[in-house]
C-alpha cells in the first residue's frame, strides 16, 4: 500500500477539532506508566503519620533505576465552607509536593510550614512540584461510611463522579521556588513532557485511597473493610482547570507542533499499514467496545458536552457497523478513517484516531520521544530573510489569519490578560469591560494580518524590524511556522464565538485526561488515571490500555 500522508494543519489545527481530541497511547500519563512498568520502578510502602482526625502527613517513595522520588502529602481537616476549587482558595483538604530524593525529618518540618499554604509559602530546589486537592465531599463521606460498616461502595455511585479528590493545581517548573525543568529535563524519566506532574498525580491517587481506608478504619474499627481492588482502579484523580492553562498552547508553539506532529505521524503510520491480520482487527474491536462503554458512562450537565457525548455514542455505534461491514483490503484502516470523515462527527473522528493508534503499539510508542524540544533553539529571528519571502509564508501558512475583518467588533470581542491578584490568565470582554490596555499577545491572527499590511515587498527583515519593532513577536512566529507547520491554532482567539475550553481539552487530552466535564466555556473538570493500575497491579502486560477501562 502507498504511504498515507499526515493530515494537513488546516484540517487538524482548528479549535473545533482540537476540542474533540481524546487520550491516546502517546498521552503523557500513559507514557509514564509504560516506563514505570518497563523499568520495574519500586513503589515503597508509605511512611504514614496521619492521625485519627485525618490530619498529618505521609511520604510515598518510588525508586527508579538511577534515583528515588517522594511525594510528601499533607492531610488537613477544613470546614466545608472553606472548600473551593477557585484559585483564590486558601485552604485545602490535602496539599502535596514531589521531593527530589527521600526527605529527612528536617525537610518534612520545612515543608510542613510551606506546602500547606501553597502560594503563600515557598519551596526549594529539592522540590519539583507543588499541588493541592479537595474532597468530593458527598462521595467521600458515602465511601467512608460504606467501608466503616464493612461494605463496598456502589460501583454505580463511584462512577457518577469517578474520583474521591480533585486537584485544583499541579505547579511545576520553577513555580514558588521549585526546581526548574531545565535542571531535570535530561533525566531519562523526564524527557517526555510533564512527566514530573504526571508522577505527582499518580502518587496522589495512591495517597487518596490510603487516606480513605484509614478514615474508614478510624470510624468502623474492626468492622471496617478496605476498598476493593476493582473499586480502587475505577477511581482516578479529578481536576478543576480554568483559563490558566489555555495560553500554554499559544506560548509554546514549537512544543505544540511536536505534540500534534507525533500524533499525526502515528495516525499516518497506522493508515499506511497493509492488510490487517485477524489478530489486529480483534485488538481494534476490543478497544472499540471499551471506549463505547466508557462513553456511555461519561457524565456531564453542560449542554455543549451533553451533545458531544451523545454524538460520540452514536458515532461509536456507526463505527462498529462500518468496521463490521468493510471489506478487508490492503488499505483497510485508511478506508475506515476516510469513511469516518463523511459519516462521523469530529468527536467520533478523533476517537477513531486514538483507537487506530491503540491498535499498533509497536508502530507508534517510540514517537513519544519526539514530543519534547528545546524551544530556545528556535527563538532567534532570521533578519537576513527577504521581506517578500516572509510575505509568501504568511499568505501560504496564515490564510486563516487573513480572512477575518478585525475592524468588526465580533472579530475582536475578547482580550486576554493576566490578573493582578493571582497572576493567572483571564479573558475579558473588550467592549463591556475595562482593561484592554493590559492585553496579552494571544491575538496571533490579528497580529500576523497587521504584520502583512506593514511588510514591504523588498528589503531584509532586519531593516524592517529596526523601524517596526512591534512586529518582532509575529515575525518570529511566522518563521517558526515555516519549520513547524502544526505550531499555530488556526482560529481567531479574540472572536466572540471562540470556545476557550477547546484549548483546555486539547492540552488535557495529551496529558491523558478522560471524561471532560465543562462547567462553562472557560473551565472544566476532568479525571486523571481513572482505570489505571495501581503500583501493585502494574506490569508490562497491565499498564493501562483502552481494554482495561471499566466494562
Amino acid at each position: 500500500m502507498t504511504e498515507v500522508a499526515m493530515r494537513p494543519p488546516s484540517q487538524v489545527m482548528r479549535l473545533e477539532r482540537m476540542g474533540c481530541f481524546h487520550q491516546s497511547r502517546l498521552s503523557f500519563m500513559r507514557v509514564l506508566l509504560r516506563r514505570a512498568a518497563a523499568e520495574e520502578w519500586k513503589f515503597c510502602d508509605p511512611d504514614w503519620h496521619v492521625n485519627n482526625a485525618g490530619v498529618g502527613y505521609a511520604v510515598y517513595t518510588v525508586q527508579l533505576p538511577d534515583r528515588p522520588y517522594s511525594l510528601v502529602a499533607f492531610a488537613h481537616d477544613i470546614p466545608d465552607d472553606q472548600r473551593s476549587d477557585r484559585v483564590i482558595a486558601e485552604a485545602w483538604d490535602a496539599t502535596f509536593t514531589l521531593f527530589d530524593g527521600v526527605p529527612t525529618k528536617v525537610d518534612i518540618e520545612r515543608l510542613s510550614q510551606n506546602v500547606p499554604i501553597q502560594e503563600a509559602g515557598r519551596v526549594s530546589k529539592s522540590e519539583l512540584t507543588l499541588s493541592r486537592a479537595n474532597k468530593s465531599s458527598r462521595l467521600w463521606a458515602y465511601a467512608v461510611d460504606c467501608l466503616a460498616n464493612g461494605q463496598q461502595p456502589s460501583s454505580e455511585k463511584l462512577a457518577e463522579t469517578g474520583y474521591l479528590m480533585r486537584t485544583t493545581a499541579v505547579y511545576g517548573s520553577g513555580k514558588f521556588g521549585a526546581e526548574d525543568r531545565v535542571a531535570i529535563k535530561d533525566r531519562p524519566e523526564f524527557v517526555e513532557p510533564f512527566q514530573v506532574e504526571m508522577l505527582t498525580v499518580y502518587l496522589i491517587r495512591c495517597f487518596v485511597v490510603d487516606l480513605l481506608d484509614h478514615m474508614a478504619r478510624v470510624k468502623g474499627g474492626d468492622a471496617a473493610v478496605a476498598l476493593s481492588a476493582d473499586a480502587k482502579r475505577s477511581l482516578g484523580i479529578g481536576n478543576s482547570t480554568g483559563l490558566g492553562m489555555a495560553p500554554f498552547l499559544v506560548h509554546h508553539p514549537v512544543l505544540l507542533h511536536c505534540w500534534i506532529a507525533a500524533r499525526e505521524a502515528a495516525l499516518a503510520k497506522v493508515r499506511s499499514v497493509g492488510l490487517p491480520s485477524d489478530a489486529e482487527r480483534a485488538v481494534f474491536a476490543q478497544h472499540l467496545h471499551a471506549v463505547l462503554v466508557s462513553a456511555q458512562a461519561w457524565n456531564s450537565q453542560h449542554p455543549m458536552q451533553v451533545k458531544k457525548i451523545a454524538d460520540l455514542c452514536a458515532d461509536l455505534e456507526k463505527l462498529q457497523a462500518l468496521f463490521d461491514s468493510s471489506k478487508i483490503t490492503a488499505d483497510f484502516w485508511n478506508q475506515l478513517y476516510l469513511a469516518s470523515e463523511n459519516k462521523l462527527t469530529l468527536e467520533g473522528q478523533e476517537q477513531l484516531v486514538s483507537l487506530l493508534i491503540e491498535t499498533y503499539p509497536d508502530l507508534v510508542d517510540g514517537l513519544s520521544s519526539c514530543m519534547s524540544i528545546n524551544e530556545t533553539d528556535y527563538f532567534n529571528i532570521d533578519g537576513q530573510m527577504d521581506c517578500n519571502t516572509l510575505r509568501g509564508a504568511i499568505v501560504d501558512l496564515y490564510d486563516w489569519a487573513l480572512r477575518p475583518d478585525y475592524d468588526v467588533p465580533t472579530a475582536q470581542a475578547r482580550f486576554w490578560y493576566v490578573s493582578e491578584a493571582k497572576l493567572e490568565p483571564r479573558l475579558g470582554e473588550r467592549f463591556e469591560e475595562e482593561g484592554a490596555e493590559l492585553e496579552q499577545p494571544l491575538d496571533i491572527g490579528r497580529g500576523v494580518a497587521t504584520l502583512l499590511a506593514d511588510l514591504p515587498e523588498k528589503g531584509r527583515l532586519a531593516e524592517f524590524l529596526m523601524t517596526h519593532p512591534q512586529h518582532r513577536y509575529y515575525v518570529r512566529r511566522v518563521q517558526r511556522a515555516m519549520k513547524f507547520p502544526y505550531s499555530e491554532i488556526q482560529d481567531n482567539l479574540l472572536d466572540k464565538n471562540m470556545v476557550p475550553v477547546d484549548m483546555l481539552r486539547c492540552k488535557l487530552s495529551f496529558f491523558g485526561a478522560t471524561h471532560f466535564d465543562p462547567r462553562s466555556d472557560r473551565w472544566l473538570r476532568i479525571c486523571m488515571f481513572q482505570d489505571a493500575p495501581f503500583p501493585d497491579q502494574l506490569s508490562i502486560k497491565n499498564c493501562w490500555t483502552h481494554t482495561e477501562l471499566r466494562a
